[in-house]
């Protein structure tokens, strides 16, 4: 029941700030209700201000120390740091490849500088918090108690996917237009390789945020957008995504083989007073 509040909480919180100012203020404007402006960004948080606010209510503030702490937990093997920050550049390139050899030809690529996109990701990696202490750090442990790990991944995807629903209809947001259907495909198979990170990082909520942002920031290399799209609905997609979408559900497919039988309810457990404090709790 709470994981349900939980999302019902969070939909309606964002789904308020994006979408009432849409309807009453002009398109194109800025300022406190534009795109990107407070009121929007407060929608892009609430995920984490209600995982908060539940956790408080429901098990105290050693709880949310916890469920906070988890954000700065960095000390994982650096492989798993290569990996948030390399997997969807290399699902790009190698659906480049694909596109190459099916067509013949090189799909257009991103002309942003290697510098600027790192740089991207480490200033917009905290941001992520904002999403990641409620879909990884709040609902994933809770869901995985009922569907097993690689379920919860699944399930948690489709709702992280509807969630960003109403940016496909918002002039401006950069996913208008475009293809839900295809977005909502990709970003479940997404969601299975950020459980699947946060489960081998023993509850890092800084590694799925970094590789949330590097996600966010590279998935330019190898622009999918249809020029002109106007129908969300649509199943019509570029080359590019569509691989896209079929690379991320192979890699997505060997890590729920591999996610048979892992729980991570242990991160549930409360611990030490102490403990809260010092070195973040798994």
């Amino acid at each position: 029941m709470k994981l349900l509040l939980f999302f019902l909480l969070t939909f309606a919180v964002t789904w308020t700030a994006w979408l009432v100012p849409a309807v009453l203020v002009a398109p194109g404007t800025g300022g406190l209700f534009g795109l990107g402006g407070p009121v929007f960004l407060f929608g892009v948080f609430a995920p984490a201000f209600v995982a908060i606010a539940l956790t408080a209510v429901d098990e105290g503030r050693f709880a949310v120390a916890r469920l906070l702490a988890r954000t700065g937990k960095w000390r994982v093997d650096v492989r798993f740091y290569l990996i948030a920050i390399t997997y969807m550049a290399a699902t790009k390139l190698f659906a480049a490849v694909i596109h190459r050899l099916a067509r013949g030809e090189w799909p257009a690529f991103g002309d942003t500088p290697l510098a600027l996109l790192l740089g991207a990701i480490l200033v917009s990696t905290w941001t992520q918090a904002g999403e990641e202490v409620g879909w990884r750090g709040y609902a994933l442990p809770r869901l995985a108690t009922a569907l097993g790990l690689g379920g919860a991944s699944v399930f948690l995807g489709v709702i992280w996917a509807l969630w960003h629903l109403p940016l496909f209809y918002l002039q401006g947001s950069g996913s208008d237009g475009q293809s839900f259907p295809i977005y909502l495909l990709h970003v479940t198979a997404l969601s299975v390789a950020m459980s699947w990170l946060y489960w081998k990082t023993d509850g890092s909520l800084l590694l799925v945020m970094l590789m949330h942002a590097s996600v966010n920031n590279t998935t330019g290399i190898v622009p999918a957008a249809v020029p002109n799209a106007a129908d969300a609905m649509s199943i019509e997609g570029s080359l590019v995504a569509w691989v896209t979408v079929g690379v991320s559900w192979l890699v997505a497919a060997l890590l729920l083989s591999r996610m048979r039988g892992a729980g991570i309810g242990a991160m549930l457990r409360p611990a030490s007073r102490q403990s809260q404090f010092g070195e973040p709790v798994v």
